[in-house]
Parts: C-alpha cells; structure tokens; sequence
C-alpha cells in the first residue's frame, strides 16, 4: 500500500487531479486517526469532530496550488500541520464570538493509558508559542509538529527530517520543555517575554 500511496502522490504532485481522488480511500482512515488524536487534546465539548476536522483539511490540501508531494510521512505531516490550521481558526472563531476570552484547552503531552492528566493550556496561546519556536529553531518546532500534531514516532520524524533518531529525541524533549515554560503563565493571563531555548 505504500509504493501504491507514494505513486499517487507523485501523480498528484505532477498535476494529475483523478490521482487526489482515489488517494481518499487509502489515506482516510489515518488522516481519521489524526484529527481524532488531535481532537482528543481537545475540550471535551468541541463542536467539530474527526469526520469534519478531515474533510476541511482535505479540502484545503486539494486546493493547494503546485502541492509537492514526496511520501507518506511528508503527506501525514502536512496533514497535521493544516489540521492544526483548522482548529487554531476554529478557536479564533470562537474567541471571536464569545467575545471574552473563549480560550481553548489542549494537552502538550501523548495520552497513554493511564496516565496521568496533562496540563491544559490555550490552543491559542499554543499556536503563537510554536510560531515563535519555529523562529528560533524551525526544526524543533518541525519535531512538534510532527510528534504531537501527526502523531509520527521518533523514527518516523528523524526519517522525516533526515536526522538520526537521538537527535529528534534530544529536541523533542528540549522543545517540550521550552514549550512548558513558554506556556505555564499563559493559564495566568498574558505571555511572559520572549524566552530563548
């Protein structure tokens, strides 16, 4: 299935639109897996669900223009990065309506079985702290997105990136750690200044 994924997305890559359509049923079920794990380190009242939250990023990923597709791994984190997309637009939306603060609650943490619950903080607040990592180091905060967002495992995000396995390890748990500190007064009121890595 994933010479056949790969050739698809090659195809789509090189403008053939049939290839976008009969890619659905094979990437479907994962990109599912996805928003439901995103959804997950959601409130619990959340107006979207899975189903929609892959549909509209679907829909926004068909509407790239010279969309350049390489592998599996590379369409699943462009998945989640838009994913993401869609639900920091969602929270403005609802911010924008309640007009009072309308933060939305995410975990920085994987939900295992019976562990404890994580922190919550703004998916907001969230968003702004990765844009800012991406500014100071664009490949831990590709590690976050890939780990948290996509749901890759360490050897899935180094091959990803063409980094070993340790490397990815070390700056998953440092952009982690950044990401902690970044966000911990954010359940207080406004940012803290910049902090570097």
């Amino acid at each position: 299935m994933q010479g056949e994924l790969t050739a698809l997305l090659q195809a789509w890559s090189a403008g053939d639109a049939a290839a976008a359509s009969r890619l659905i049923p094979l990437v479907y079920d994962e990109l599912r897996r996805q928003a439901a794990r995103q959804l997950r380190r959601e409130r619990p009242d959340h107006t979207l669900r899975p189903t929609a939250l892959v549909h509209e990023a679907y829909v926004r990923m068909v509407g790239q223009e010279r969309a350049s597709w390489q592998s599996r791994t590379q369409f699943f984190a462009v998945a989640a990065q838009v994913m993401r997309r869609v639900l920091v637009d969602h929270a403005r939306q609802h911010a924008a309506a309640k007009r009072a603060g309308g933060w939305q609650r995410v975990t920085l943490e994987d939900q295992r079985a019976g562990a404890a619950p994580a922190p919550e903080v703004d998916v907001l607040a969230l968003d702004r702290a990765l844009q800012e990592l991406a500014a100071l180091d664009p490949r831990r905060e590709k590690i976050v997105e890939l780990r948290f967002f996509a749901g890759l495992t360490l050897e899935e995000a180094a091959q990803a990136l063409g980094v070993s396995e340790a490397t990815v390890t070390r700056e998953w748990r440092l952009a982690r750690a950044w990401l902690h500190r970044r966000l911990a007064p954010s359940a207080a009121g406004p940012s803290p200044e910049r902090q570097d890595l």
